[in-house]
């Protein structure tokens, strides 16, 4: 969520004209994350935040916004998305695709306690647990076939230690097929600042725009990677066992999913190796950015790693 799209008070208002929401009061730049223009707006019937698409076309925009309506009213903690006068969730704003939506309260959590993890793998098991009803349908438009690409484009950058890790891990991955997993709407990004909490409540999920569909396993492994993980990258085991007790008390996990969870960290971290080695080699041009470490990822993915290879990789429950 940067800012790549500048917009002045007299466009925002006139934006909102089209919205049952009441008068601009003011409104605030985003800086926090990476792939969107995202404003703070408040006006004088609410706290809304306004997305404006950089890179999805807007015939892609209709299955993330019916989601967040979907999940919102199926008791997922998440914003609804704002209709506008004529009952559309999308509207375009300097020619490109714009969103109104609820702001939650509560912030993220830079350091998540264990209450905090049991409360988000509570509402991920919800999310898969009822997605299976969305009929909405969307590819993973950061799956294997895009880690390939990017592999190939980022190579040359890289040291021959990364490119052997990196190399290896892909061939890992391709020998190991998933077709025995269940499959459903995942959320695929869900990091400790697309959570928000007021204490140890947890008020809602966002940022739903790598939503899609695809393996369940794999979006709980990305979510751990990042909530359960110390700062050396190893897995808090206490904070680990609370998420996967309360998620699979919401969503049971199958014998092939508990066998294949090594594989699915290793997934997780290897598709946040690339995407945060491809923001820093080929940055987007933005008024506000904010780059991420890819060190992080590619520490944690050698640590999966050697886990694994140490313990086999069953996903463990107390």
């Amino acid at each position: 969520m940067s800012v790549y799209t500048l917009i002045d008070q007299a466009e925002l208002e006139g934006f909102l004209q089209n919205y049952a929401v009441g008068d601009l009061v003011g409104f605030q730049g985003i800086s926090a994350g990476i792939e969107n223009t995202n404003y703070f707006v408040t006006t004088t019937n609410g706290r809304y935040v306004l997305t404006i698409f950089e890179q999805l076309d807007a015939d892609e925009l209709p299955y993330f916004l019916d989601l967040m309506a979907f999940l919102a009213e199926h008791e997922v903690p998440s914003a609804h998305p704002v209709a506008d006068r004529h009952g559309h969730y999308l509207r375009l704003l300097r020619d490109k695709p714009a969103a109104l939506v609820e702001r939650l309260e509560g912030a993220s959590v830079e350091r998540p306690n264990v209450s905090q993890c049991q409360a988000l793998g509570n509402a991920l098991g919800r999310l898969h647990a009822v997605g299976h009803q969305f009929e909405g349908r969307r590819k993973n438009p950061r799956g294997p076939h895009w880690w390939h690409v990017t592999a190939d484009r980022l190579h040359e950058h890289l040291n021959a230690d990364e490119r052997g890790l990196l190399d290896a891990e892909l061939a890992h991955q391709d020998a190991h097929r998933h077709d025995a997993l269940n499959v459903g709407v995942i959320h695929a990004d869900l990091f400790r600042d697309n959570a928000l909490f007021v204490g140890d409540e947890l008020t809602g999920i966002i940022d739903f725009y790598y939503a899609c569909n695809d393996v369940l396993i794999y979006d709980l492994a990305v979510t751990v990677n990042d909530w359960c993980s110390n700062e050396d990258g190893s897995l808090d085991e206490v904070r680990l066992a609370a998420m996967l007790d309360s998620y699979t008390a919401q969503r049971p996990l199958s014998e092939a999913e508990r066998a294949a969870w090594s594989i699915m960290l290793r997934a997780a971290a290897l598709r946040f190796w690339l995407s945060r080695l491809e923001d820093k080699y080929f940055p987007k041009e933005g008024e506000l950015t904010h780059i991420k470490d890819p060190e992080v990822f590619r520490r944690i993915l050698q640590l999966r790693i050697d886990s694994a290879q140490a313990n086999h990789g069953f996903i463990q429950t107390r």
